[in-house]
């Protein structure tokens, strides 16, 4: 049975959390498996975040709880195991004067230190990630001269760099274009083909259908939770979301061709 828990990189078991009087999540039960992609969606205000939150204990839910690698969120240590990559425009000054390594490199400076030189070994992991995400040739330029899919391909590589087993992604895609969205997710997918177990955040749910393979259907309940074919044919969306919802799948015609 301990085996079967160490499976599940994240095991929120009844959960529930409110600001105030207002509840926000209501009874969420949510396994995600080790290797998985999983895409989490729902309207604004829905609990998205508050759920990502509660899942890295920063916030407490009233009942119920989380387990990280089959641990309590309170009693887990090994926070170098998880990523996380949140919107680029709550977490970034696009002003700042630093090169794409230099970027990556801070990623390493829980492990290091603040104020310690990188060794040989640590610049080549450096070097390792920005390669992991296609920016190779950046490498020496100036974040803040980047598109902006440009600049969350580095920020994934700032959190790939210390190796996580868990990477989660809030609205990695806001104000990025749609050719880039498009790479993005191939890119995503191309990560998870490593063993990286993902969790991406989104309301993009045209974008991500054609890359994750489990999709959670979030609005303070948990509406849904299965693979991406049971819910492209799941005709309860629209409700779930108060209005109407389209699912489009490019790729899946594409592969015919």
């Amino acid at each position: 049975m301990g085996n079967e828990e160490e499976n599940y990189v994240i095991n929120i078991e009844n959960l529930s959390f409110q600001y105030g009087t207002r509840a926000v999540l209501e009874n969420i039960n949510l396994k995600v498996k080790e290797g998985s992609f999983l895409g989490l969606v729902g309207p604004n205000g829905s609990g998205k975040s508050t759920l990502i939150k509660c899942i890295l204990g920063l916030l407490h839910p009233a009942q119920g709880g989380v387990k990280l690698f089959g641990q309590p969120v309170n009693k887990f240590k090994n926070w170098d195991k998880i990523g996380f990559v949140s919107q680029k425009a709550n977490s970034f000054n696009s002003g700042f004067p630093a090169s794409v390594f230099e970027v990556v490199s801070m990623g390493l400076f829980g492990k290091v230190g603040l104020f310690r030189f990188l060794t040989k070994k640590h610049k080549e992991k450096v070097r390792e990630a920005i390669e992991m995400v296609g920016m190779t040739e950046y490498s020496k330029q100036n974040i803040g001269q980047l598109s902006g899919g440009q600049q969350q391909r580095v920020f994934i590589a700032r959190a790939l760099v210390s190796d996580p087993q868990l990477l989660i992604l809030d609205e990695p895609t806001v104000g990025v274009d749609i050719q880039s969205v498009s790479n993005f997710y191939s890119m995503l997918t191309e990560l998870n083909k490593t063993g990286i177990t993902l969790l991406l955040v989104t309301h993009d749910v045209s974008g991500m259908t054609d890359h994750v393979n489990a999709v959670a259907c979030l609005n303070k309940h948990l509406h849904f939770h299965g693979n991406t074919n049971e819910f492209e044919k799941n005709h309860g969306l629209s409700a779930f979301h108060g209005h109407g919802v389209h699912i489009l799948s490019h790729n899946h015609e594409e592969k015919g061709e």
